[in-house]
């Protein structure tokens, strides 16, 4: 497979040790996710673009900013390249199973409403659906872990051999780290369940019991993945009565979590 990874210096605890954007093909070369707009990364993506024969056109997983700053100065840069995403001001709309250059979408939900994995052979850009190491956070919109776990699903059924992630290093057993982020996920829904059993009621007794492994710079962040399963047993109707619900500000732009 043809296709390469550059990785942005912008390292944070919820970025990782960084912003992956992937090249794939040449004559020319498609590219997934610009990532942030710094004149270092923009200088090393330019070089490799040239490289493989230019720049045929952009897909985003999704619109935070830290994958999708620099659209704007490659794109000025390249002479106007078409731009692909699932929503926002671009110039091919993409849902499930459709193309764009040699890439094919995946309805990949959850961490974004929009967000979209491309699939290029055997390889799949996952963005911030699925990660290098650790897990992701899940938006806590209406439906958000149903169908986080659909994506999950859908990418499964795709056979591929290797990931490669919005952050993180690249995950050459495809198929054992889905079935480990769809096992993580469900065990975080047991142990809630779980803990809920035990009468615990309150956001942070939630937290300390269920999310007990994360970081306190990821607080914020598995609070609003806790929102996301409270609302899914709610749907499901198995929500207890008396639980404190999280009061969620969405930030702009949101990162690697719990």
């Amino acid at each position: 497979m043809d296709l390469v990874g550059i990785r942005a210096s912008n390292p944070s605890p919820f970025t990782l040790q960084g912003t992956n954007s992937w090249l794939v093909g040449r004559d020319p070369a498609w590219l997934i996710d610009p990532g942030p707009a710094r004149a270092d990364h923009l200088e090393a993506l330019w070089r490799e673009i040239e490289l493989r024969g230019g720049l045929g056109g952009i897909a985003l997983t999704h619109d935070h900013l830290d994958h999708s700053e620099a659209v704007s100065p490659l794109r000025q840069r390249a002479g106007g390249v078409p731009v692909a995403a699932a929503r926002g001001d671009v110039d091919v709309r993409l849902s499930d199973g459709e193309r764009a250059g040699p890439l094919e979408a995946v309805s990949t939900p959850g961490h974004a409403p929009d967000h979209l994995a491309y699939v290029f052979g055997q390889a799949a850009f996952t963005g911030d659906a699925v990660l290098g190491e650790g897990s992701v956070f899940v938006w806590p919109y209406p439906g958000a872990l149903t169908e986080y776990l659909q994506g999950l699903d859908r990418l499964r059924a795709r056979n591929l051999s290797v990931l490669c992630p919005g952050h993180g290093p690249l995950v050459s057993d495809a198929g054992a780290k889905l079935d480990e982020y769809v096992s993580h996920r469900l065990e975080r829904e047991r142990r809630l369940v779980e803990a809920l059993d035990q009468g615990a009621r309150s956001v942070d007794a939630l937290l300390d019991q269920v999310w007990d492994d994360a970081p306190r710079q990821l607080r914020g962040a598995a609070t609003w993945t806790l929102a996301a399963h409270l609302d899914k047993l709610e749907q499901e109707g198995r929500l207890v009565a008396g639980v404190e619900r999280p009061q969620i500000t969405l930030p702009g732009e949101a990162e690697p979590g719990a």
